[in-house]
């Protein structure tokens, strides 16, 4: 079978039993906006019959630019930590460090990196955490209002300003479809504001992640075991146990996503 690929103009015709190796991309077709709907609609299409392993080697092979991998060093974030650094041992890992993290994380993230020798490149907000406090005070406790200030000031920022920095056109992400219904909707691959971005266990459930940290020996964050289904800031982090739905695991309800992951690239 020869090649397949994605241009406006191939992109509407359905293509079978298309290996990884076949499937072709070139991002310089995609100029236009109603293109590159097309095309990201028939690549959503293939990647559906692709393994996440597939799905990373494709995406670093046929993606323009840097790649980079964000992770929260969260309760499985082994997982993606390892699928990609298994293909591309050097990636670099932005990790964001609001200085409210739990204790267990800062060492969860030392043995991680260590294990898996990590490329890591930690960023954090211009002004420290006692700075702010004495600024503005708790912004986590002051509504939906100051939760948004907050994660602008310590998440959203950050992560701009390492995109930015360490040049980055295409961004990995362990994002899952049932983690939340915020997130229920998920693709594996979307553009936003110059940038792809490849979310290559979208599908997978909370079996899928056991069974890959058993197969490998890899560990749960040291918090999932004491009921932390999401972990972020441990101010505004509870314990499943502690709250009536899963979106209260974070963020006291208010809302479920910290705002990188809702980030319009086209600032950038």
């Amino acid at each position: 079978m020869s090649a397949v690929v994605l241009n406006p103009a191939e992109a509407e015709t359905p293509v079978t039993d298309v290996e990884p190796s076949e499937l072709k991309f070139d991002a310089r077709a995609y100029d236009e906006e109603a293109s590159r709907k097309v095309a990201l609609e028939h690549c959503n299409r293939k990647f559906a019959s692709l393994k996440a392993d597939q799905r990373i080697e494709w995406a670093l092979e046929n993606l323009p630019g840097q790649h980079a991998l964000t992770s929260s060093f969260g309760a499985q974030a082994a997982v993606s930590l390892h699928l990609v650094t298994q293909i591309k041992p050097d990636i670099p890992v932005i990790l964001i460090d609001t200085g409210y993290l739990f204790p267990a994380t800062y060492r969860f993230i030392d043995e991680l990196a260590e294990r898996m020798k990590l490329n890591l490149k930690v960023y954090s907000a211009q002004r420290s955490a006692a700075w702010q406090e004495a600024r503005h005070g708790q912004r986590w406790n002051q509504g939906l209002k100051g939760l948004e200030a907050y994660n602008q000031e310590n998440k959203v920022e950050p992560m701009r300003r390492a995109l930015r920095d360490l040049g980055i056109s295409t961004w990995f992400a362990g994002l899952r479809r049932n983690q939340a219904e915020s997130r229920s909707q998920i693709p594996y691959l979307e553009w936003s504001g110059g940038r792809w971005k490849v979310h290559p266990i979208a599908e997978w459930t909370d079996r899928d992640v056991h069974r890959y940290l058993t197969k490998h020996g890899l560990p749960y964050h040291p918090l999932w075991e004491k009921g932390y289904v999401s972990i972020g800031d441990h101010h505004s982090t509870k314990p499943i146990h502690e709250v009536a739905t899963l979106e209260e695991t974070r963020f006291f309800g208010l809302k479920r996503e910290c705002g990188i992951h809702e980030i319009d690239l086209a600032d950038l």
